[in-house]
């Protein structure tokens, strides 16, 4: 079957059959295909469209690219959770372990952060020990055992989305339904959960800018998921501020501890109860959104959750004793302030100048090998719709010898919108797809 055929036939606006869709995936894993075809494919997908069950089509065959995990040994309902990337967006050290004490099973494989976005895996190293790299075998043992586990993404897992995506970077495709569709489901699919709820962000600090597009992709996710035989749901959430106070590892970590122990709440916790109380109900836990948030919150009120989440970081090497005392955690040298640039109420934040500038301390990647600083970040005073005074401090920022902390400012000085009116903040949650 040639490359040229598919493309020419895409091109033209013809459907793929399963087998030229097959062939296309097997070209991008074994080579066989150039990446020049590759990328006139996807941008022939890009300007065409797929139908539902292309996009299917699209989605298992990249799933089957490579390893899938069997879940099958691990008792009750297996249950993940994908966000499409945040800022300060700490949801899953707070649901994970809240739905995983609440009989929930959490299998999850999580990224790395890159660009403003934030990452799992980096927030989890940044506790002294913990590992993430963890074996096929002892993943599934570790869920059996407790409940929850949270590791890295194995590089046979889905491989052929890796070449995919790093052309649709380069290729002005990245926004294609059907491309983000297949290339987020795969993965999880590959994964093997039985059910899995998506937070798909909106705002400033989100890849789809806009509410509508935001919950279009959600729609279509849900959609395409539930045809491949799992249970999916979506929450589309804001991003438009970053969701928590705090944007850097360790101080995410922090942040998330200080939830479960009831210390902290506000934005971060009230979206990680929604989505909590969407992965019991998708993972049939729980009959209603109302039932599913009481048992969520009686596991917070009783410290079970912080529990659950001790047991995790022990079992994957980590000091659990960070989770009573997160002064554990590394700490930056030093902490400078940001103050307003005028008096009024803060209108908007432009959020991925915000995790651009925590990436400008040293606590994000500009590309996939770079290292990171775990301590550096910031921690927000204000949030959309506070009043501020002119100078007063909206931001914090905790710093190395090494952090670029001009950048920092440079950009920090742009992100912030204050208005002499009162501003209504903004929704959490725009909508809930199921």
């Amino acid at each position: 079957m040639r490359a040229t055929d598919i493309i020419m036939k895409k091109r033209l606006g013809g459907e793929l059959s399963a087998e030229e869709i097959q062939a296309f995936v097997r070209g991008a894993t074994d080579g066989s295909f150039e990446d020049y075809q590759l990328s006139a494919l996807l941008m022939a997908i890009c300007m065409a469209g797929m139908t539902d069950r292309e996009t299917v089509d699209l989605t298992m065959s990249m799933a089957r690219s490579g390893e899938t995990l069997d879940l099958s040994s691990i008792p009750g309902a297996k249950v993940d959770k994908h966000s499409t990337g945040g800022v300060g967006d700490t949801t899953t050290l707070i649901v994970a372990p809240l739905a995983a004490a609440c009989g929930a099973k959490v299998a999850k494989m999580s990224g790395r952060g890159l660009g403003f976005t934030g990452g799992t895996l980096d927030k989890l190293e940044s506790i002294p020990g913990m590992r993430v790299d963890l074996s096929r075998e002892r993943f599934i043992e570790q869920v059996k055992a407790i409940g929850i586990a949270v590791i890295g993404q194995t590089s046979e897992l889905a491989p052929a989305d890796r070449t995919l995506y790093a052309l649709r970077d380069v290729t002005a495709t990245v926004d294609s339904l059907p491309l983000v569709t297949s290339s987020i489901l795969s993965k999880k699919i590959a994964a093997g959960c039985d059910a899995v709820v998506l937070d798909v962000k909106t705002g400033s600090g989100a890849v789809m800018p806009t509410a509508e597009m935001s919950v279009k992709l959600a729609e279509t996710m849900v959609r395409i998921g539930s045809m491949t035989g799992r249970r999916f749901s979506a929450l589309v959430t804001d991003m438009d501020q970053p969701l928590g106070m705090n944007v850097g590892n360790a101080l995410e970590v922090r942040e998330a501890i200080d939830a479960l122990c009831g210390r902290a709440d506000g934005a971060l916790l009230d979206v990680s109860l929604q989505l909590g109380a969407q992965m019991l109900r998708t993972a049939g836990l729980a009959d209603s959104a109302r039932a599913a948030t009481a048992r969520l919150r009686e596991k917070l009120a009783n410290g079970e959750g912080l529990k659950k989440l001790a047991e995790m970081i022990e079992a994957q090497g980590g000091d659990p004793r960070v989770a009573q005392d997160p002064d554990r955690l590394p700490k930056a040298e030093a902490r400078l302030s940001v103050g307003a640039p005028e008096g009024g109420y803060i209108a908007a934040m432009k959020t991925s100048d915000i995790g651009y500038a925590a990436q400008a301390l040293g606590a994000g990647r500009v590309r996939k090998g770079d290292r990171i600083d775990p301590a550096v970040g910031l921690v927000m005073k204000k949030r959309v719709g506070d009043p501020v005074e002119k100078g007063e401090i909206w931001c914090e920022l905790h710093v190395n010898p090494a952090s670029d902390v001009a950048a920092a400012r440079r950009l920090l000085e742009g992100a912030l919108t204050v208005s002499p009116r009162p501003v209504a903040a903004p929704e959490l949650v725009h909508a809930v797809i199921e």
